[in-house]
């Protein structure tokens, strides 16, 4: 009996942990009526309650707004103006190397597709001693 009550502390705690991260690592453009600070307080000292009113009303400001843009009007896949804020992330990522193209691989990735290999492999098993003959 104590097993399930020891799972069943584990999730709450993993949610309320979920909750606080992503309050603390939303944008501050994300909250329209209650402040960051304010949900991040909320949230670490009512524990259960903060982490439920988070899902709750959390995530409704972010949904209107994704509503609010792709109107019957709006062009799929259009470039929409940036926020100042988003510039120094966008900068950011485009500096970082994995956002750039990778250079074509002319070197074989395995053995097995390697003529070379294969030919010296070749002579090998039929009993040459020099591979170069």
């Amino acid at each position: 009996m104590l097993l399930p009550g020891i799972l069943f502390a584990l999730f709450l705690a993993g949610g309320w942990l979920y909750c606080l991260t992503d309050a603390a690592l939303a944008p501050a453009t994300r909250f329209s009526r209650v402040p960051k600070g304010t949900w991040v307080a909320f949230i670490a000292l009512t524990f259960i309650v903060g982490a439920i009113a988070w899902l709750v009303s959390g995530r409704a400001p972010h949904g209107r707004r994704r509503a609010a843009t792709d109107g019957p009007g709006a062009v799929r896949g259009a470039q929409r103006p940036r926020r100042p804020e988003t510039a120094a992330a966008d900068a950011s990522v485009a500096r970082h190397p994995a956002s750039r193209p990778r250079p074509a691989r002319s070197v074989p990735l395995g053995p097995d597709d390697d003529p070379e290999f294969l030919r010296v492999l070749d002579q090998r098993i039929r009993g040459a001693s020099d591979p170069n003959e």
